[in-house]
């Protein structure tokens, strides 16, 4: 692997072009990670070897060719308790970078991360899934060239978040809610043809759901994503849970209503159905107790820690959703008596490009020795 040291035009010398992919070996990966979570004060080869259970030589090896690729650097000396001062090494966040692009059934943002995850670059348009692979295909492109002219070397790559169902391994969509004309199009390779550069996809809500348990999030919980369509990202013991077949988390067709409303997907009271059609007629509320009902059948399977809620139709009325989903959960808690324990119920943390940013993280994810990215 190699990484070209260029200058910028201000005349500082700036890292990049690496072949991130190239340095996902296990013990590389812990090394990054520490690397990454210490931060700009650095962490010292002892305390890598201390937290890494490796050997002072493997650090050390390991650590000078993350320096000569442009991947880490010094971070000053740290006084230790005896002999000479000890070198700290830091993460270079900008010695590679990942894009970002959420493709939702009538909008595309597309974020450019660097290596610490932090938005560096970011894109809006209009999309129109009905218009066709091509056009689709064509605004996705653009959208990421921008971005990618924003940087003096290669992305690692693009990560994609999409409306599901999905094959997260192939990267091939299934019948997408409204859509069903996109069930079987091999999205990632199509993409990765058109782009140059690896491409990874997966449904919205999972993306979201990495992006939450990267930044911090523990645990077990549910991130219940509500915007043009209803979709859960599941994290079950700090890992997202995708299934045998990459379809868990199809939240939002579980038929609550078996004389309900018909739901594109072809059966009738389907949560997604019974709550947008709430909130077209201007009704949160019922829309925030059908989420709920929703939430508590996942909790009570599931038995998770945490409902965190997201989406453009939650951002829209954060507080209605979280007290109305609450309400659902406590009172469901409040039948089970002592067994029933109230799950908590509050939105998730972030900006509205919490998908985009998750997307991203497809492909960080794995540099720093996390498998379900």
């Amino acid at each position: 692997m190699s990484l070209v040291n260029r200058t910028t035009r201000s005349g500082r010398p700036d890292a990049a072009g690496a072949n991130l992919l190239a340095v996902r070996s296990h013990n590389t990966a812990l090394v990054l990670d520490l690397l990454r979570t210490a931060g700009a004060d650095g962490i010292s080869r002892l305390e890598l070897a201390a937290r890494t259970g490796l050997t002072p030589q493997a650090v050390s090896k390991i650590t000078a060719r993350l320096r000569e690729e442009g991947l880490a650097a010094e971070a000053g000396r740290r006084a230790s308790t005896g002999g000479k001062p000890a070198t700290v090494l830091r993460l270079v966040p900008e010695a590679g970078h990942a894009i970002g692009l959420q493709l939702d059934r009538d909008e595309l943002r597309a974020v450019l991360v660097d290596l610490d995850g932090t938005v560096v670059g970011e894109r809006q348009g209009g999309l129109d899934l009905g218009a066709g692979a091509k056009a689709v295909l064509g605004a996705a492109a653009a959208l990421v060239g921008e971005l990618r002219e924003e940087i003096p070397g290669e992305a690692l790559g693009v990560g994609v978040a999409a409306p599901g169902p999905l094959d997260h391994v192939h990267g091939v969509l299934h019948r997408v809610t409204g859509f069903p004309e996109w069930d079987g199009f091999p999205l990632r390779d199509a993409l990765a043809e058109r782009l140059g550069v690896p491409v990874v996809v997966d449904k919205d809500s999972n993306a979201a759901a990495l992006g939450l348990a990267v930044g911090g999030e523990g645990g077990s919980f549910a991130y219940l994503h509500l915007g043009t369509g209803l979709g859960a990202g599941l994290v079950i013991g700090d890992s997202v849970h995708r299934g045998a077949r990459t379809g868990a988390g199809e939240f939002g067709h579980q038929v609550i209503q078996l004389d309900g409303p018909p739901c594109h997907c072809g059966n009738r009271g389907c949560i997604e159905a019974l709550c947008l059609a709430a909130v077209d007629r201007a009704d949160p509320e019922e829309a925030a107790r059908v989420l709920g009902a929703g939430a508590a059948n996942l909790a009570a399977l599931l038995d998770i820690d945490l409902v965190l809620l997201g989406g453009r139709t939650i951002a829209a009325a954060p507080e209605t959703f979280v007290r109305g989903v609450a309400d659902v959960l406590d009172a469901r808690a409040r039948r089970e008596g002592s067994l029933g324990t109230t799950v908590p119920v509050r939105l998730a943390p972030g900006s509205d490009r919490r998908v985009a940013e998750g997307a991203a993280q497809l492909l960080l994810a794995p540099l720093f020795g996390r498998a379900d990215g």
